[in-house]
């Protein structure tokens, strides 16, 4: 049985008697978006509901992201992410005796725009995969009922990175500067302060140990 099949097979053991709240953390750019399609797609091949959110729905505005200034590594770890609407928003309402009535973003990320997309109930059973960085920062571990640290090298993630946002971030030496400066320096903070290998239930050694198996 390979690392993905193992994974999933232990995910869906698991009977936390409300929705399935599962974390992809990882540093950026370590392949967490994919590896938390790869897991939607396997779990709803398994015959199970599935939802699939991405933090990119639950940034702060721009003012409060870049309040320290644009470059800020500790303004990416402290003010990049609206944790409090993702638990009030999402991890609350699918734990124990919630409502199981959401909604998967507060923010148009391009945009930078509130958004009151309608709200919406989950099946019982249904397993959310919810995906991004700094995911096991106190309190997030305890609403997770499971969790995966995609344990991508940050030099291979920082050329991943380079490559997929130049365009954003202008240009590639640019957006080298950006991940040395402010995104990977922000999740070395991250590393030293919440050691999130050690709390996580499971550690991928990199997305494409799941890739390889497609």
């Amino acid at each position: 049985m390979g690392a993905g099949e193992d994974m999933v097979e232990d995910l869906l053991s698991r009977n936390p008697g409300h929705p399935l709240r599962v974390a992809i953390d990882g540093v950026t750019a370590s392949g967490k978006t994919s590896c938390a399609r790869w897991l939607a797609s396997a779990v709803e091949a398994q015959g199970r509901s599935v939802t699939h959110v991405t933090m990119d729905g639950f940034h702060h505005r721009r003012v409060h992201r870049y309040r320290q200034g644009r470059t800020s590594a500790l303004g990416y770890y402290r003010d990049a992410y609206d944790f409090d609407a993702l638990l009030t928003n999402l991890l609350i309402p699918l734990g124990p005796n919630g409502s199981r009535v959401i909604r998967r973003r507060i923010i148009d990320l391009a945009t930078d725009r509130p958004v009151e997309d309608a709200p919406e109930m989950l099946p019982a059973d249904t397993v959310v995969v919810v995906d991004g960085t700094f995911l096991h920062r106190p309190p997030l571990p305890d609403y997770w009922d499971y969790s995966v640290f995609v344990d991508t090298p940050m030099d291979i993630a920082r050329a991943r990175g380079m490559v997929r946002d130049a365009d954003a971030l202008g240009g590639v030496e640019a957006a080298g500067r950006a991940f040395d400066e402010r995104y990977h320096a922000a999740c070395r903070i991250y590393l030293d302060e919440v050691d999130p290998r050690a709390r996580a239930t499971r550690v991928l050694p990199s997305i494409d140990s799941l890739l390889s198996q497609e």
